[in-house]
């Protein structure tokens, strides 16, 4: 006997269509708990009714932001602390003098914003299969661990601690974004920014721990250590990680307005967030080998890179509240190159001592971070669709990570093999330090002639 699924009236969802609809439906499924049972319809049909559990709030709601805050504190919180892992496998004599250690690092976050796209694409088009992605992504993180501490060579970390890490967590990631989507909608902004607080949170405690299983027991020990802890800080809370919608039995691809493709716009802050994106990564990766250099301790370097993160943390927040707030991007671009600029150029430049490079972080983390939160807001300047603004945060971040994993073959260049500690940037950093700044500054110069172009009236989607 063939079986339906009903269409039901305000204030309930129509669950067949989900995806299509659920933005005209928003305000349908507050308080309804979830069950099911079967009528007989007028075709002789046996019709299931399905009903949801309640969004924005109750305790499969917070479960499951908990559960995301979590694996986004460690499995995110891990690649964005390589900082120390730079410092401790530069000193390494089966790795000192190698010009690719920043590879590592990068390409572990690289994949995560080149996958964005694709990873995006497939989680949406698949959408019954967002549980097995999770089980897939997650033992494919923890064993690149496992295997990065077996071997003795750059090419091996790359290949484990770099590829393999980040393939596997941009393969759980965005089903995880989904669920998050799905349980959160009238307090999306608010949820989202929980998870978003989570990597700063463990930023700002990572790299001591890190360090000091590091001094102490060498990099094959702290790797294996890391990958148990993942294990059973994370494998408990995977039965949490569920969704809120029963999975469409037709899988289709959400339909998205593509016409911001034909606005100039969108083709300026690619350009902007694709410049930035070059040096933006540099100081995260060699702040505790800067530190080093100056004669600072490991757990000082350590002390740079949480308070690094802290900063990030609170300045997306800042820029994400006055995107909301409807601020011109376009000026909030420009105001966030030139502090991280003077930040990179008169401070960075200049430190020779920890007071100074804890200044440096605390700016630079705060207005440099920013262009993450902005990518949102970009998205509404070009476009009023929903559905686009999703669109133009995954290729935004695909822009993004081009820069990523070109920091490690950019970095073997610009870095020199002596310091002196009396000249600027202490010789050896002088052209990280020179061509960060310059990435800084140059990716607001690009947005001024949209300031300066003349338009329609009107003719934008919101401020630029």
């Amino acid at each position: 006997m063939a079986t339906s699924t009903t269409t039901l009236q305000e204030p309930f969802v129509e669950l067949s269509h989900w995806n299509r609809n659920r933005s005209s439906n928003k305000e349908a499924n507050e308080t309804i708990p979830r069950f099911s049972r079967e009528n007989s319809g007028p075709d002789g049909e046996d019709v299931v009714i399905q009903q949801l559990l309640p969004a924005d709030g109750g305790p499969a709601a917070w479960r499951l932001l908990i559960a995301a805050f979590v694996f986004e504190a460690l499995l995110w919180g891990f690649p964005i602390s390589f900082g120390v892992f730079q410092d401790y496998y530069s000193k390494q004599p089966e790795f000192e003098g190698s010009s690719q250690i920043a590879l590592v690092g990068t390409m572990a976050q690289g994949l995560c914003y080149l996958g964005a796209p694709l990873s995006a694409m497939l989680t949406k088009r698949f959408p019954k299969y967002h549980r097995q992605q999770i089980w897939v992504g997650w033992p494919i993180c923890i064993g690149g661990l496992v295997a990065a501490s077996f071997t003795s060579s750059v090419g091996g970390l790359i290949a484990t601690q770099g590829v393999m890490y980040g393939l596997g967590f941009i393969i759980l990631t965005y089903p995880i974004i989904c669920m998050i989507d799905e349980w959160w909608i009238q307090r999306k902004g608010m949820a989202f920014g929980i998870v978003a607080c989570s990597s700063g949170a463990s930023g700002a405690v990572m790299p001591f721990i890190t360090s000091a299983l590091l001094e102490k027991y060498g990099y094959k020990t702290t790797l294996q250590a890391t990958a148990v802890a993942m294990v059973l800080l994370t494998g408990p809370l995977m039965p949490l990680l569920k969704g809120r919608l029963p999975p469409s039995e037709q899988s289709a691809i959400a339909r998205v307005n593509w016409s911001f493709l034909k606005k100039p716009l969108f083709y300026i802050y690619a350009l902007a967030t694709l410049i930035q994106s070059l040096g933006f990564f540099f100081p995260a990766i060699y702040l505790p080998t800067y530190a080093t250099a100056l004669g600072l301790s490991a757990t000082e370097g350590a002390l740079i890179l949480a308070i690094m993160s802290v900063s990030q943390t609170l300045g997306q927040f800042a820029v994400g509240f006055m995107t909301d707030k409807k601020f011109p991007v376009t000026g909030l671009v420009m105001g966030c190159s030139l502090m991280a600029t003077i930040a990179v150029l008169a401070i960075w430049g200049l430190a020779k001592s920890l007071g100074l490079l804890i200044l440096f972080s605390i700016i630079y983390g705060f207005f440099a971070s920013a262009f993450s939160p902005l990518r949102v807001g970009m998205g509404r300047a070009v476009s009023d669709d929903p559905s686009a603004v999703v669109a133009t945060y995954a290729i935004l971040s695909f822009c993004q990570g081009i820069g990523n994993v070109l920091v490690g073959p950019i970095s073997s260049v610009l870095l020199s093999q002596r310091s002196i500690l009396d000249e600027y940037a202490i010789s050896r950093f002088r052209n990280v330090v020179i061509f960060t700044g310059g990435s800084m500054i140059l990716s607001g110069i690009v947005v001024i002639p949209w300031m300066l172009w003349p338009r329609q009236k009107g003719a934008g989607s919101s401020p630029g």
